[in-house]
């Protein structure tokens, strides 16, 4: 039986993981052992932070509303309940975009959502 050098796949798979290391700081960069060990720690992060991304988004989105409602007298869970009792169906992430971009459009939102709260009592 004929030998079989691996140094091509070797070199292939090192390949992959220094082009992923790239950018790194000192060894993690050229260094296959800590290259590698940087690399699957990065995609850890990476995986658990495409997660964390969509809760981090979403409290901004909260946030810009909160702020952009209180100019009209509301907080943002009154100003919540007025849209779902006024059957207005708009992502917070369009209504973040509304109170920074098209304040007029914003503001007539606002007004129906205040009109279908119910009058303090």
């Amino acid at each position: 039986m004929s030998r079989v050098k691996r140094g091509v796949t070797s070199h292939a798979k090192h390949k992959k993981v220094f082009k992923a290391a790239k950018g790194f700081y000192g060894r993690r960069k050229n260094t296959i052992r800590t290259a590698k060990a940087a690399v699957d720690r990065a995609m850890q992060y990476a995986t658990e932070h495409r997660r964390l991304k969509k809760r981090t988004f979403r409290a901004l989105w909260i946030q810009r509303i909160n702020a952009a409602v209180r100019e009209f007298g509301l907080t943002y869970s009154r100003f919540i309940d007025g849209l779902s009792r006024a059957k207005i169906e708009i992502d917070r992430k369009v209504l973040s975009d509304l109170a920074i971009r098209e304040p007029e459009a914003f503001k007539a939102i606002v007004e129906q959502a205040k009109a279908a709260l119910p009058a303090a009592a």
